[in-house]
């Protein structure tokens, strides 16, 4: 059956896209990737609901589709997140990732260089459509003396400046998980303040994982284990721990050749305190060797921690809106309002 044409739904926002291009073809050539990149996202989106419909079309794919639809109904109507076309479309990208982030950060320092962007704010990262332009800025950063770590993306949100769509990267989870990530990036559209990405993540994933919670009594479903989640939050702190000694060393005058030893030894420290956790707690569970298994450095630590910093505080705010979707949306765009001082310390004071 031909492709229908999904780039109409939001043709007014799509419109700026060559616009951008253009001018980005005049030198910009890391904006100018990031708008081809979304362009060719929009042109492979079909809507859901006609992939469903097509009898020729991979009869798990149509099942995987029908589960997807019944969660994004369940995110407005339950979770009062956006009523809209996104996740209602869906693009086939023929590679692992949507794009692959690029981390970095200075060889004695455990901050991020930080960038800049018109819509989202300052981010930790920039993001990358192909592999290769990812790891060949890496390289010449490292070349430059920097710290660096290039990390795929299964999916992102626009902010509800496009309809995005559910990518064949998402399908590599399971359903329960592709609905958490639906909530995740629904919860981005609802809300997002620019240049707070701990703010912004902690959010998202609250509404995620309490929306996931009721995803699974809605569908009379038994509740998840929760070991998965104890665990990665013990290595999450770990890491932190971690990324806290680096940050005294680097503060603690020491000369260069000293600094790069013990920053060497502390990672090797990081490996030897991991493999005692997976071993003596965890029964040997080795989901995490393979990320233990890279080059490690200060670069590899940054995307820990900016995802549940508040996510307690958020939990509480949402016991104190007695648990109504309405009221806690409207409570946490107060919370952006705010200094970003006041905000913290109204995080910190619900968290506690």
């Amino acid at each position: 059956m031909p492709k229908p044409n999904a780039a109409l739904i939001d043709s007014r926002n799509l419109r700026w896209v060559p616009l951008l291009l253009a001018v980005c073809l005049n030198g910009c050539s890391y904006y100018s990737q990031l708008a081809v990149g979304q362009l060719d996202l929009l042109r492979q989106r079909q809507p859901i609901e006609a992939l469903i419909a097509d009898d020729t079309r991979d009869p798990a794919l149509r099942q995987r589709l029908a589960e997807v639809l019944q969660a994004r109904t369940f995110a407005s109507q339950a979770l009062d997140l956006p009523d809209n076309r996104s996740y209602r479309l869906y693009a086939e990208l023929g590679r692992p990732y949507v794009v692959w982030n690029l981390f970095a950060t200075e060889e004695f320092s455990v901050k991020p260089l930080e960038h800049c962007f018109p819509i989202a704010g300052c981010v930790a990262y920039r993001g990358y459509f192909r592999q290769g332009a990812a790891r060949g800025e890496a390289a010449r950063l490292r070349m430059t003396g920097l710290d660096t770590h290039v990390a795929g993306v299964e999916a992102y949100s626009t902010l509800g400046w496009f309809a995005d769509p559910l990518l064949s990267s998402m399908l590599r989870r399971n359903d329960e998980q592709l609905a958490a990530l639906i909530f995740h990036e629904l919860a981005h559209q609802q809300l997002y303040l620019p240049g707070d990405t701990a703010f912004n993540e902690s959010y998202a994933t609250f509404v995620e994982r309490e929306g996931l919670r009721q995803w699974r009594v809605h569908r009379d479903l038994p509740q998840r284990d929760e070991q998965a989640r104890v665990r990665y939050r013990q290595l999450v702190e770990l890491l932190l721990d971690t990324r806290q000694r680096l940050d005294q060393l680097y503060a603690s005058g020491r000369s260069t050749t000293e600094m790069r030893a013990l920053k060497q030894a502390e990672f090797a420290t990081l490996r030897q305190r991991y493999r005692a956790l997976r071993d003596e707690q965890w029964g040997g569970d080795a989901r995490f060797d393979r990320w233990f298994a890279q080059p490690l450095n200060n670069a590899t630590l940054l995307p820990f921690g900016l995802y549940d910093r508040w996510v307690p505080a958020f939990a509480a705010l949402f016991e104190r809106c007695e648990r109504d979707w309405a009221r806690f949306h409207q409570a946490v765009a107060a919370l952006t309002e705010l200094p970003a001082d006041e905000r913290e310390a109204r995080l910190s004071e619900l968290g506690d």
